[in-house]
């Protein structure tokens, strides 16, 4: 068993692309690792106010820090052809040796039916995802020879060429699952699987399929990554996280699917019926660090690799100078 990483959840939708940078490299100095930077071309909803291009941030994150980055997570499936992707990915992988991983999921209306294609029902996403995470392996692999290849298949098409800049090895591809069916086809065609907080008995139904797709797959999933993005949030009063919680995220507390909803305005109406008990399961809200750093390790203790924390409040600088003195020194693998 490997040991454990906790990095920063850099979220486009709430912070300007300048301010998710600094916010980065000051969690990278009190001990967070790395960075896991979200894909959105909206918020969720509008008090949250930004979403900015992730792969000029990701350039910016690879000049001002060390660890590593990724994407958490990108569609490469209708506003961007996975073609672009692979290339987008491979250029920071060349710059930043080591350091960047691929993250990818099917995909959220909010941010991508603004290119106006048919916005098709799950099992449809889900199939365009791993049809990309193949063009995307692909081209990585041909690259690193000096081959092209091509693809004719249900939905994309790419004529015969190779990525020209390429790292010396690959980027590890992660693929975004939250069911079984999802869990095991990233287990037999990726690098390793990327999760969000849910119950402990929920991950570890994913965590046995992802290793049945690997046995499949000829490969040992105990070796491949587990990524956890972890939702909380923490104020010096319990009464401040809440508020917190109910301003700048009250989606953590919407116990339905989201994938379908269009509007961040939409969104806000949803929220006005939001409530503080709508939280309870779905995220830690409390001022005390121990209590958080108690959750956090039930997920290391389960197996994850990688946690990048996502602190819901704008009060980003107070938080990480507590967890990185409080509660990341405590976290055991």
């Amino acid at each position: 068993m490997g040991s454990l990483s906790v990095g920063y959840a850099a979220m486009l939708e709430q912070f300007a692309p300048q301010e998710a940078v600094a916010l980065s490299a000051f969690a990278e100095q009190h001990g967070f690792t790395g960075v896991m930077a979200t894909d959105h071309f909206q918020p969720w909803i509008p008090q949250q106010g930004q979403s900015s291009f992730v792969w000029s941030v990701l350039g910016a994150l690879g000049e001002r820090t060390a660890g590593d980055f990724g994407t958490g997570v990108t569609a490469p499936t209708f506003r961007l052809h996975p073609a672009l992707v692979a290339q987008a990915s491979a250029t920071l992988a060349s710059m930043y040796p080591g350091r960047h991983w691929l993250g990818l999921g099917s995909g959220e209306a909010l941010n991508e039916h603004v290119v106006g294609q048919y916005w098709p029902e799950p099992a449809e996403r889900i199939s365009r995802m791993f049809e990309a995470a193949d063009i995307i392996k692909r081209l990585f692999a041909a690259s690193l020879v000096g081959r092209d290849t091509k693809h004719s298949g249900q939905y994309f098409k790419l004529e015969s060429t190779r990525l020209w800049t390429m790292p010396e090895v690959a980027p590890e591809i992660l693929v975004a699952t939250a069911g079984p069916v999802t869990a095991r086809r990233a287990g037999k065609h990726v690098d390793g699987l990327i999760t969000v907080g849910a119950p402990l008995e929920k991950i570890s139904m994913l965590f046995g399929r992802f290793a049945e797709g690997a046995r499949e797959s000829g490969r040992d999933a105990s070796t491949m990554p587990k990524v956890l993005q972890l939702h909380l949030s923490w104020a010096p009063t319990d009464e401040e996280a809440m508020q917190n919680a109910l301003t700048e995220w009250p989606n953590g507390a919407m116990r339905f699917p989201k994938a379908d909803i269009r509007s961040p305005f939409e969104f806000e109406q949803m929220a006005k019926m939001v409530r503080a008990e709508d939280f309870d399961g779905r995220m830690v809200i409390s001022s005390d660090p121990d209590v958080h750093r108690a959750h956090i390790q039930r997920f290391a203790d389960l197996g994850f690799d990688r946690i990048y924390l996502h602190n819901v409040g704008r009060n980003q600088r107070e938080w990480i100078e507590t967890f990185g003195r409080d509660v990341l020194p405590k976290l055991v693998r």
